[in-house]
């Protein structure tokens, strides 16, 4: 029997947190973590604020700094943030819009038809979790000044003089009390601005980075829109047809655009936003897109002959395969899931999107025959390959998550059955597994062998891919299934380390592997159950002392410690040269090893890298590799 807790349970024990307070105790429940998630987030809040203003037809300029102390301005030439007292609160309209939750002018009235910051929290919150923050509003004729520490206004709003301008301009800095560590990635910020540029046409949208000698400074303004954007995702591949499909029309308060484009591969890359917010789990828009294009095509290949009278309809997967689509709509009242916003849930979106999706397309297939014939057919030969994948895949399915004798015979499992405890290595050549199988704790770590290199998945159909001996071990020893099979709750493992040689082939398999991982299994990598080892590079002995290090400059630096004289160096070419101990030593044991975990931060860039680095075009390849030649360190040859 569990002990009761002694402590009083009264109305005094029932608190209430004024203000801002709620946010500064519970900050990811609104930016979701305090790490770099959260921070970064902190700055797309102040951002969707100048957008809100582009949506509403008064904002075309939006600059973003990062400044040398890491603090961050957001500056726009939209109308400004009203400063006049707000009638019920009695203070001025902008102190309410930075200090009171679910204050501002999205919910009703003329402020904004359209609005992604649907539940007004955003300034607030930049304003609670930042240590200091301060505003200069310009608008009607003037301009106003107001700082603010941990929330709470310090000064109060005051005129700074004339201006013949309007707009807002933030700056804030992270409070390092909420805040694991305060350092913007110029990357991160790089990304999500372009997504905002492409998503809103005609819009400049330039970042600077001040934190370095040289100045970093990028500029975005797409007049295509989202056109613009299907074709910069699709820039290094072979399309069809050349210019986006593109359509864009409003019904019954829901402006509805969309582009798409096909290309030779193998992968789909649908991207679906809400009022510029990406929805990543898709909802009634993305249902409705991917509907009403599996209807058409369909219905197009029948009159075209491509699917005769004796077969099956296409599934959207055959429709899909080679597609790249952008599906935005813009709303009244979007119906989120959650503070995160992943997924819409309007039910009249649906109705609305198939409805000019089947009009709009459907007059583009009646216009262009040729591209609609092509599309079918890559469907017909993608609905081929399904079914011989569909075969291929039975070999790798288990009836049983705990049923050993349908394992791959070379994979060393762990006695361990709860998933969450369990490991499994992804080690690669045999030597190396023979060392990791005998250095393990057999209790929770299991080790696969992966002999040689995986299959380039970006370059190959599911069947071909699952006739690969090494990937259907994998697939097996995993769990999950593969495709409109997968699962993540039969995932015997919670932890898949990949564990190759620190040199060019080691290399090359670990990014042939989260290749695999990112095109067929991506929830493992957003579930965060996909790591990195870190094998060291050196073994240093001096005095029988060892020291193991995983960087030149580590190594540079314990020499001019220690001294040369009398110490010896080994440099590890490769995981088979350490032997058992060694391996649980430095990568293996959980108490010393040093592990990465692989997330993913931004689907659209991945998407961009695996296409250029893996896909089928070799000059953009080539120019990657002169572009960032001088960028290489530690590169074995």
């Amino acid at each position: 029997m569990n002990e009761k807790n002694s402590g009083v349970y009264d109305a005094q024990q029932i608190q209430v947190l004024e203000g801002l307070e709620a946010v500064r105790r519970r900050p990811s429940m609104y930016i979701g973590s305090t790490g770099s998630q959260g921070l970064h987030h902190l700055v797309f809040e102040v951002v969707d604020n100048s957008i809100d203003e582009a949506m509403a037809g008064y904002c075309d300029n939006i600059r973003v700094t990062i400044n040398s102390d890491n603090s961050v301005t957001v500056k726009d030439n939209g109308r400004g943030i009203p400063v006049k007292e707000h009638p019920q609160q009695k203070k001025s309209a902008l102190e309410v819009v930075l200090t009171i939750l679910h204050a501002g002018g999205k919910f009703g009235g003329d402020g904004y038809k359209v609005a992604g910051g649907l539940h007004g929290v955003g300034l607030s919150v930049v304003n609670a979790l930042s240590a200091w923050l301060e505003v200069t509003v310009s608008r009607d004729g003037e301009k106003f000044f107001q700082r603010y520490e941990r929330g709470v206004p310090v000064t109060p709003l005051q005129s700074k003089g004339k201006s013949a301008k309007t707009g807002t301009m933030i700056t804030f800095y992270p409070d390092p009390e909420i805040f694991e560590e305060i350092n913007f990635d110029f990357q991160i910020l790089n990304q999500r601005l372009r997504e905002m540029a492409f998503l809103n046409k005609g819009i400049k949208i330039v970042i600077e980075d001040r934190r370095l000698n040289e100045i970093r400074e990028e500029t975005f303004k797409y007049d295509g829109g989202i056109s613009s954007f299907v074709s910069y995702l699709n820039k290094n591949k072979e399309v069809y047809p050349k210019k986006p499909i593109h359509l864009e029309k409003e019904l019954n308060n829901c402006r509805v655009e969309t582009s798409l484009q096909y290309n030779t591969g193998y992968s789909e890359a649908i991207f679906s936003y809400a009022n510029n917010i990406r929805t990543k789990e898709g909802g009634t828009h993305e249902l409705a897109f991917k509907s009403a294009l599996t209807r058409l095509i369909n219905d197009h290949a029948r009159r075209l002959g491509v699917l005769k009278e004796n077969q099956d309809n296409f599934q959207g997967e055959d429709i899909r395969e080679g597609l790249t689509g952008i599906i935005s709509v813009k709303i009244l009242n979007p119906q989120f899931e959650g503070q995160t916003k992943t997924r819409l849930g309007n039910p009249e979106v649906r109705g609305i999107v198939e409805n000019i999706l089947m009009d709009g397309l459907g007059a583009y297939f009646e216009q262009n025959p040729p591209v609609t014939r092509k599309i079918c057919e890559k469907a017909l030969q993608s609905a081929r390959a399904r079914e011989a994948a569909r075969k291929a895949r039975e070999l790798t399915r288990r009836k049983n998550a705990l049923e050993i004798s349908n394992l791959p015979g070379k994979l060393a499992d762990c006695a361990s059955k709860d998933p969450a405890e369990s490991e499994l290595f992804l080690v690669e050549g045999d030597s190396a597994g023979g060392s990791a199988k005998q250095g393990r704790s057999r209790h929770f770590q299991a080790i696969l062998p992966l002999r040689g290199k995986i299959i380039n998945v970006e370059k190959a159909r599911l069947d071909k891919i699952l006739n690969n001996e090494e990937i259907r071990a994998l697939i097996t020893a995993l769990g999950t299934g593969i495709g409109n099979d997968f699962n993540i709750q039969k995932l015997r493992y919670h932890r898949v380390i990949i564990m190759t040689d620190a040199d060019v082939d080691g290399s090359h398999i670990r990014t042939l592997l989260l290749t695999f991982f990112f095109r067929y299994m991506e929830p493992l990598i957003a579930n965060g159950n996909i790591y990195i080892a870190q094998p060291p590079l050196f073994k240093v002995t001096k005095n029988k002392k060892i020291y193991y290090l995983y960087r030149e400059e580590e190594l540079e630096k314990l020499m001019s410690e220690i001294g040369r004289q009398g110490t010896s160096v080994q440099r590890y070419k490769g995981l088979g040269e350490m032997n058992p101990e060694q391996l649980w030593e430095t990568t293996l044991n959980p108490d010393t090893r040093t592990i990465i975990k692989v997330d993913l931060q931004d689907a659209i860039e991945a998407h961009e890298i695996f296409t250029l680095l893996m896909g089928e075009k070799v000059e953009p390849r080539r120019k990657f590799i002169e572009d960032h030649a001088r960028d290489v360190r530690n590169l074995d040859i």
